[in-house]
């Protein structure tokens, strides 16, 4: 397949994505149908006259079915399904070590000429044309304990720190399913602290909160088991999300029931039934309305749990009353409604959950909290220090969002939020007073946006210096979504270098040491640079000119493709002129994140879909988040079919 064809081909993608937001029927659906067709087989071609060729030279010697996998890495199996979702990322890897020249390795007795590892590398953009149409993997998942706290707070009153002595879990992607007995003796815990606040003893007068969750007791004579079904329906309903089945009304009624047959008063039966719903699969778990059938095949998600899927996502908690009415009447699967309820949901001062959640992940500040410091050397790190950096990073990204700004202002934009405290390392002593968070207009141009942000510059520093190293891999794998390969476990760390010889070196100087080594080489050519650009910011994020040992910051440096830079300032503007690379990482990170799962083959189809709408309206964020949400991954499921697993 030439290459002028297969531009022509990834064009035609521009028109395969009206799949997802709009019908296609006669002539037009099968003028789309043909592309694709035509795509999978001319891409079906490449494989078997390129690539299989490339990977039985060069890679079945020390990967395959045949002798021991070397790094558990076997090729056999993706050369016979080279588009079956398992193996996405072993391409992805793959191609990342073909480009570094990490694979073959250098002793090997064949290396492939420059042509053929662009070529594999190429392959990488290829692979998704052999996906078939699969929204992927779908996730009933448990609440993680912020949601879990969050909604027992909207569902009963009480506050969310509640949930406090839940383990902590990581959300994104991979949510953890499992429930074990300790962890029901938690919920159990906690239901029961629960409504012990909430609720009057039997002999007291009712709460208010009692009256709203349980109505009045029925008057002497009339059908109490028929006022105990109205209260469970109402319980129901709001605590699953979605209007309960008959069945699960019958269970409730007999845990009902099983109070009264144990001289329990109406309200302490329905306090019993109360903590059912709390410690119940429906609670605990996203779960859809209605089951469907085991040979559905894929099915659009009913609009109750879309409506939970777009809560939990922006807000980590229970979907309002408002997302619950649309999805009664059966409108909130529209396109135009669900991006309206997405614009709504993200003015709430609640969708600071998808920072929490999805941001600080991405940015990696998750840990800076706990992250260890050499106090003799940085005693600015307390806890308000620390709170004060997150916060930052947490209103900008607010900001950007709510304000609909492109993507790139992540980048250039020439403004943050200081407190008094976060701005001494800014060098703006005397200029912002007391401990509330406001905006602060920058004048200086190295600084705005994530690059120049003392919270990132600091989560990617050592306990004792700063990391141009693991600067430049967060640069490239976080902003650019680059794959940069582990180092080898052989190369010498820095603190282990005779100490005498680079005693007079810079850490510049010293990490380019790294280089002389071929294996480190072709990595540090490229995250180098971008790491020595931020070395004007010290490990916590404070600008200077000279290191410690008083050698002078040498900034500059050159990228892959001939753009050179000398400062931070002009550093950041080269990568906010990658506005399509960092916009489709965040589309990916945030798709992945929604989904609960890593991306794999017909994800990147959806992904290059979603790209020509945020494109066209210039990568601004509510585009994108909106674009994420009336996906077809996020807004439909897979049935599995009896006996098969849901993968």
């Amino acid at each position: 397949m030439s290459e002028a064809r297969f531009r022509s081909g990834v064009m035609a993608m521009v028109v395969f994505g009206v799949l997802w937001s709009q019908p296609l029927t006669g002539a037009a659906q099968t003028s789309v149908d043909g592309e694709i067709a035509a795509l999978k087989a001319d891409t079906e071609q490449f494989f078997r006259d390129r690539v299989a060729p490339f990977v039985k030279t060069y890679c079945l010697d020390c990967h395959s079915n045949k002798r021991p996998t070397e790094a558990g890495v076997n090729f056999s199996p993706a050369l016979k399904s080279p588009g079956h979702s398992a193996f996405t990322q072993l391409w992805k890897k793959a191609t990342a070590r073909v480009k570094a020249h990490d694979m073959p390795p250098d002793h090997a007795d064949k290396q492939p000429a420059e042509a053929d590892r662009q070529m594999f590398v190429d392959w990488l953009a290829r692979v998704k044309f052999l996906s078939r149409k699969d929204p992927g993997l779908f996730v009933i998942r448990r609440l993680t304990k912020t949601e879990y706290g969050n909604t027992l707070h909207d569902l009963l009153g009480v506050e969310p720190a509640i949930a406090s002595e839940l383990p902590d879990e990581v959300s994104g992607e991979g949510y953890l399913n499992s429930l074990s007995p300790l962890q029901l003796e938690q919920y159990l815990a906690i239901a029961d602290k629960a409504l012990d606040r909430l609720l009057s003893p039997e002999d007291a007068q009712p709460t208010d909160t009692q009256r709203r969750l349980f109505g009045e007791v029925p008057a002497p004579g009339t059908d109490a088991r028929a006022a105990a079904r109205e209260v469970a329906r109402s319980l129901a309903r709001k605590a699953y999300r979605r209007p309960p089945s008959q069945a699960e009304l019958d269970v409730l009624l007999e845990v009902f029931n099983l109070g009264r047959q144990n001289n329990l008063a109406y309200r302490a039966s329905l306090r019993l039934m109360l903590k059912a719903i709390l410690v119940s699969p429906q609670f605990l778990f996203i779960t859809p309305a209605e089951q469907a059938q085991p040979d559905a095949g894929i099915v659009p998600l009913d609009d109750y749990q879309l409506a939970s899927r777009l809560s939990y996502l922006l807000w980590a908690t229970m979907p309002d009353d408002q997302l619950m009415a649309l999805a009664d009447s059966g409108k909130l699967r529209e396109p135009l409604i669900l991006k309206a309820q997405v614009r709504r949901l993200l003015e709430d001062p609640r969708s600071r959950a998808l920072f929490d959640g999805f941001g600080a992940q991405w940015l990696g500040l998750g840990n800076l909290a706990d992250q260890t410091f050499d106090t003799s050397q940085f005693p600015q790190m307390t806890s308000e220090m620390r709170s004060a950096m997150y916060d930052e990073a947490r209103l900008l990204f607010e900001s950007i969002v709510r304000g609909n700004q492109s993507v790139t202002s992540f980048v250039d934009c020439d403004y943050t939020f200081l407190n008094e405290t976060l701005a001494a390392m800014y060098g703006l002593e005397g200029t912002v007073t007391g401990s509330e968070m406001r905006r602060v207009r920058l004048s200086d141009g190295n600084r705005g946006g994530i690059l120049g942000m003392p919270g990132i510059l600091a989560a990617t520093s050592f306990p004792n210096r700063t990391s141009p190293v693991k600067r430049g891999v967060w640069v490239l794998e976080q902003v650019l979504g680059d794959h940069v390969p582990p180092a080898p476990p052989d190369v010498l760390a820095l603190e282990k270098q005779d100490q005498g010889a680079v005693a007079n070196l810079t850490l510049r100087q010293r990490t380019e040491l790294h280089r002389t080594n071929p294996v480190c080489a072709n990595c540090h050519q490229t995250l180098d640079p971008i790491g020595f650009g931020l070395e004007n910011f010290d490990a916590i994020g404070r600008w200077r000119d000279r290191e410690e040992n008083g050698g002078a910051i040498d900034a500059s440096g050159e990228l892959p493709g001939g753009k050179r830079f000398s400062s931070p300032k002009e550093l950041k503007a080269i990568i906010a002129g990658r506005s399509e690379d960092f916009s489709r990482n965040l589309v990916q990170r945030l798709l992945a994140y929604a989904l609960c799962r890593r991306l794999e083959g017909y994800d990147e189809l959806v992904v290059d879909a979603l790209m020509q709408e945020i494109a066209a309206d210039g990568y601004r964020m509510q585009t994108l988040i909106g674009a994420v949400v009336t996906s077809y991954p996020f807004t439909h499921r897979r049935i599995p079919e009896e006996g098969k697993s849901n993968d």
